[in-house]
């Protein structure tokens, strides 16, 4: 089985060259690939390569996640999250290949406190959210077998994260300030990319498990307490910190291009159900996280 992968340098594409490798022959690329186009603002040249490979499997964890930054190229973050994906889409479904796509929880406007189910009326607040929405019905309407995951608050061992900001600023500064209006889960990449695997073998046994699913780490934090679970958990370990305060403060104290949603709270049970999977708690896979990060 071959298995195209986009995305490959991400902090989701780096754990999935692992997760997937089991399951067939993986072809991955970065936007610099070199012998295939897997640059997404070539939209052509991505479905060069995928006519060419024919691919029974097509994961994407490429994106323009520049949330700030879409606010002032919207037309790029149209092109790659959205016209882009279209065309993969379209691809897939002249193949007969399962499409495996990756989006957010930006697609809402962050309203209330309930987590939001796959159902629920999207709305979303900025560019970055409303062009991963459009990518998501190009694929609902190209019809191709997909599966397509809306995650939040994503951080990865490799490379930086908000926890390893903490991290740097609490042995910098004697005080911080977080937000603390915001609540969702943080969600290991490598959960994103184990889960993904599992999926993947489910569906290719029961096509009809082909749709929309939400999938997060189980719990729910903001910010603030985000942060000050890493800053105890590294006092514990016997890291030395300065900071010995940690502030919350509402959104507004910190303004930027986007809105960020209040509300990233993300319903699995559809997942959970459909996959009979336990999904861990955000705390396990962030202190899985901070041991491997400390140790180096």
């Amino acid at each position: 089985m071959r298995i195209l992968l986009f995305g490959k340098n991400g902090q989701v594409g780096w754990e999935l060259q692992r997760s997937l490798a089991p399951l067939g022959e993986i072809i991955a690329f970065s936007s610099t690939s070199t012998q295939w186009c897997g640059d997404f603002s070539k939209p052509e040249g991505i479905a060069e390569t995928i006519r060419a490979l024919k691919p029974h499997i097509i994961v994407n964890a490429a994106a323009h996640t520049a949330v700030d930054k879409a606010e002032s190229e919207p037309e790029l973050a149209q092109l790659i999250n959205a016209q882009t994906v279209e065309i993969i889409a379209r691809e897939a479904k002249k193949l007969n290949a399962w499409l495996i796509h990756y989006s957010t929880d930006y697609v809402f406007d962050g309203s209330g406190t309930t987590p939001w189910l796959e159902t629920d009326a999207t709305h979303p607040l900025s560019v970055y959210g409303a062009t991963k929405r459009a990518g998501e019905a190009a694929i609902q309407a190209a019809g191709c077998q997909h599966l397509i995951f809306r995650t939040s608050w994503v951080y990865g061992a490799r490379g930086g994260n908000f926890a390893k900001t903490m991290l740097r600023l609490g042995k910098e500064r004697e005080r911080l300030t977080v937000i603390d209006d915001q609540i969702g889960a943080p969600t290991g990449a490598d959960l994103l990319a184990d889960v993904t695997a599992h999926a993947i073998r489910t569906a290719l046994i029961r096509p009809e498990v082909s749709g929309l699913y939400h999938l997060v780490a189980a719990g729910e934090v903001s910010w603030h307490g985000y942060a000050s679970f890493v800053l105890d958990f590294a006092r514990n370990a016997g890291v030395p910190l300065k900071v010995n305060a940690i502030d919350p403060v509402a959104t507004s104290a910190f303004p930027t291009p986007a809105k960020r949603p209040h509300n990233s709270r993300l319903n699995t049970q559809k997942l959970q159900n459909t996959f009979n999977l336990h999904l861990p708690h955000w705390q396990a896979g962030v202190e899985r996280m901070l041991i491997e990060t400390l140790e180096k």
